[in-house]
């Protein structure tokens, strides 16, 4: 019988016999405020902010506030199944937790924790490459667990080649290669702090523990900290970088590549063209082009573009249940969930992470039920309705 992640509500009821009630919030949309009051404004800025005025990440969520769901009647939905397949992966539901980088501004226990929270509850942890630990010990405080690898593509190719070897060797599966950060954006709330983490070497780990990376230093990391992080700078992105580029990875990489910020449905035809497996339908969270399409306005067209060839993946906004429940009617295969685990880290280390990630998949089922499914497959863009704005 499969898992009803449901189920998690009634354990927090019986827990209230006993006078316990949890740690965190329940609606997740409350959690940002928390951290906002209990950690300082660098670190919080950067998880929270967005580029310019932060108009994309109001998009995000309007966008899917604009959608509402249509619950069907008496439908069986006694015994629910939410797991999915997802790049040849069996996944216990349709949601994995999106790369963010430089954790350690958020909680002492940084990637590790997140990780080890995704690993208990089954789902897979994408580690970005901006993390504040080595690959090698995140996929260590997994186990075996599913895990996949976000690829910042650097201008050093031997770099590359190296982070993709590695990624391999500690049991990664998947490639998640971002291509909306050729640069970064304008950030106003990182810019009134001056507050920008990787310049105090901070989330540069893969790097700093990279042999190729090594070979083009004067001098070891430890002994001249400065030229590590320059070095660092100049070959984090690459904007130079064009469709035909992505054979280098096909080349040195045997599984599943999936390309994350797909907005415009004629770059995922070609990436289908290309002969990659998935693209991740998202906008950075409203992280790097100001004035952008919302993420969820421009997944049904991606989906008709290349659903039938790709898994098409969604992030960006969503913040509960009924979000995810929203992506996958308007056609993805399933969910990255970002600032909200990132929230739980900082307010809770690895227990808060699991809280929120109980928390999204409850809600999911509830929701799948309380609208007439008993399964993700079943949802579509019938079970949606736009409100008028």
């Amino acid at each position: 019988m499969a898992k009803h992640w449901a189920d998690f509500q009634y354990e927090i009821y019986l827990n209230g016999m006993t006078g316990a009630v949890p740690r965190l919030p329940t609606d997740l949309t409350r959690l940002e405020e928390l951290t906002e009051q209990r950690l300082g404004p660098g670190p919080v800025g950067y998880v929270a902010g967005s580029a310019g005025d932060g108009s994309t990440a109001r998009a995000n969520r309007a966008a899917l506030d604009r959608r509402r769901i249509v619950p069907r009647m008496l439908r069986d939905v006694h015994e629910r199944d939410l797991s999915v397949e997802v790049l040849g992966r069996q996944l216990p539901a349709p949601l994995a937790l999106a790369p963010v980088g430089v954790l350690s501004i958020m909680h002492p226990d940084a990637e590790p924790a997140a990780a080890r929270a995704a690993a208990a509850q089954g789902v897979p942890f994408v580690l970005s490459s901006a993390s504040s630990t080595p690959m090698e010990q995140v996929a260590e405080a997994m186990g075996d667990a599913e895990r996949w690898f976000q690829l910042y593509w650097p201008k050093d190719v031997e770099v590359a080649r190296s982070f993709l070897s590695r990624a391999k060797a500690a049991g990664f599966t998947a490639l998640v290669v971002t291509l909306d950060t050729p640069l970064l954006s304008w950030r106003p709330r990182d810019l009134d702090q001056a507050y920008l983490p990787f310049l105090r070497g901070v989330g540069t780990a893969n790097y700093f523990s990279d042999p190729a990376f090594q070979a083009g230093l004067a001098k070891p990391v430890h002994e001249d900290p400065d030229a590590a992080v320059m070095h660092f700078v100049g070959m984090f992105a690459d904007p130079a970088k064009t469709w035909p580029d992505l054979a280098f990875l096909r080349e040195n990489w045997d599984g599943p590549i999936v390309l994350k910020g797909i907005c415009h449905p004629d770059d995922a035809r070609l990436a289908a063209d290309a002969g990659m497996d998935g693209v991740v339908v998202s906008n950075h969270g409203g992280r790097q082009v100001a004035g952008a399409v919302a993420a969820a306005d421009a997944l049904p067209e991606v989906v008709r573009a290349v659903g039938d060839r790709l898994a098409v993946l969604f992030d960006s906004g969503v913040r509960t249940g009924d979000d995810v429940f929203k992506a996958l009617a308007l056609g993805a295969r399933a969910v990255l969930v970002g600032r909200p685990y990132v929230y739980g880290l900082g307010l809770d280390g690895q227990a808060g992470v699991e809280h929120v990630i109980r928390c999204l998949l409850a809600e999911l089922d509830l929701t799948l039920a309380l609208s007439g499914h008993a399964a993700p497959g079943t949802v579509g863009p019938g079970d949606l309705t736009e409100a008028a704005v």
